[in-house]
């Protein structure tokens, strides 16, 4: 299911931006995503996790959260969908429990990553081998949008299907001038 052109043009107006833009990997982008945006309008993040709700597989017992964008969003769908939901950090907490997975499912779970946008797939992919050390078993990975520049490729190689709600281009394009 492709997302509805009404919803596409909230995402676009929420959380669309043109500029330059330098991510934490020093790479500079001119179109930016701002999912904290989106978030942060409790409707569109609704729409947004409904449409990311359906594009889970079957079968799945639980979704995983990837901090930090992903973590309004797994919230939003575990609120949909009944679904639990664990968070997961890039690195291990050095504070409080120490922990890198927080609510961590049960052993044999099947799960879902969340996440707000993917480009390498490699923070889906550290989170994968993570779960998998708990057994846990990653059996897909969502998104907002997916930047196509390998990610799809690498998860797809890997063993996870990607379903993103918005790919490669699909801001720029559809964007109106002026706006």
């Amino acid at each position: 299911m492709m997302v509805s052109p009404e919803l596409l043009t909230r995402i676009q107006a929420a959380a669309f931006h043109e500029g330059d833009f330098t991510l934490a990997s020093g790479e500079t982008l001119r179109e930016y995503f701002d999912e904290y945006v989106l978030a942060a309008d409790p409707v569109l993040l609704r729409d947004v996790a409904r449409a990311l709700a359906q594009k889970l597989p079957s079968r799945v017992e639980g979704l995983v959260a990837m901090a930090l964008g992903g973590v309004p969003l797994a919230v939003a769908m575990s609120s949909l969908t009944g679904l639990h939901t664990t968070f997961f950090r890039p690195t291990r907490k050095a504070y409080g429990t120490c922990r890198q997975i927080e609510a961590a499912p049960a052993q044999g779970t099947r799960v879902v990553v969340v996440d707000d946008v993917v480009r390498s797939g490699s923070q889906v992919l550290h989170a994968a081998e993570c779960l998998h050390r708990i057994d846990v078993t990653v059996v897909g990975a969502v998104c907002v949008l997916d930047r196509g520049v390998g990610g799809n490729e690498r998860l797809s190689a890997a063993g996870i299907p990607l379903k993103a709600l918005l790919g490669p281009g699909m801001l720029v394009d559809r964007v109106p001038k002026g706006a």
